[in-house]
């Protein structure tokens, strides 16, 4: 078989990096998205040193042209797409919904919302009209598309509607042979999850420090779902710190 074709969105750092490396372990070809070139540029050299092919695609996923150019890029490079991992995704500091402001919440939903359904829309499009028909799409989410924090209005409800998201997707990709499924991640060490060591508010107002796990774990569980043959999926999957506080959230 000629290896499969990914994409992953924010590859050059954290979940991304890891999990693009994985997948070329895995044998895939694997194109590389994301807004800073150079971080790119070091995940490709890491991939071809150990013998796997992988292009940089330099691109903003809140701009539709930029979208709709890049995956023409990987089209021509690849041929094909078989995976999309949508995981880009940002934050804002913690702000309560009445000192949040429209460019603040308008940031948030443009990359994790509107960008993850831009680079569907695309891996859709072409996941259908190739031959052999079909794909699979993996939504990054968290566990923050399950419960929230405080003070997070905005990056909860884009991993909420993530959920929806990916259950559309589910939904009529089934005519194409399109699998989605979802990866919800709790604490994987990162930049992100740096300051958890600190201190992280909770639902009491207290300050507690949070566990954190290897990030490799999140890209072993990427490249299990992307491995899958597609008439078999992940729906849902959450991999997590095992003694973060998630389950007596609230």
């Amino acid at each position: 078989m000629e290896p499969r074709v990914a994409i992953v969105t924010g590859a050059g750092t954290g979940i991304g990096k890891a999990s693009a490396l994985k997948l070329a372990q895995a044998s895939f070809k694997v194109a590389l998205i994301g807004r800073r070139e150079i971080l790119l540029e070091e995940v490709q050299s890491a991939i071809t040193a150990s013998g796997g092919k992988a292009i940089a695609v330099p691109a903003d996923i809140t701009d539709e042209n930029a979208v709709v150019a890049a995956f023409a890029v990987v089209r021509t490079a690849f041929g094909r797409v078989d995976l999309l991992f949508n995981n880009a995704g940002v934050n804002i500091r913690p702000t309560e919904i009445g000192d949040l402001t429209l460019d603040q919440w308008r940031k948030v939903v443009d990359v994790n919302l509107t960008g993850s359904f831009l680079c569907a829309r695309e891996a859709f499009r072409l996941m259908k009209a190739q031959s052999p028909q079909g794909g699979r799409i993996i939504n990054n989410g968290s566990i923050s598309a399950h419960v929230p924090r405080p003070l997070a209005v905005p990056y909860t409800a884009t991993k909420h509607a993530i959920t929806g998201l990916t259950r559309s997707l589910s939904l009529e990709g089934r005519t194409y042979n399109i699998a989605c499924g979802q990866i919800d991640i709790g604490n994987a060490q990162s930049d992100m999850t740096e300051v958890m060591k600190k201190g992280v508010l909770q639902a009491n107002g207290q300050l507690v420090p949070e566990p954190t796990f290897d990030v490799s774990n999140v890209a072993d569980a990427v490249a299990y779902m992307a491995g899958l043959p597609l008439e078999a999926n992940v729906q849902f999957m959450t991999v997590m710190a095992t003694q973060m506080p998630y389950i007596g959230r609230g």
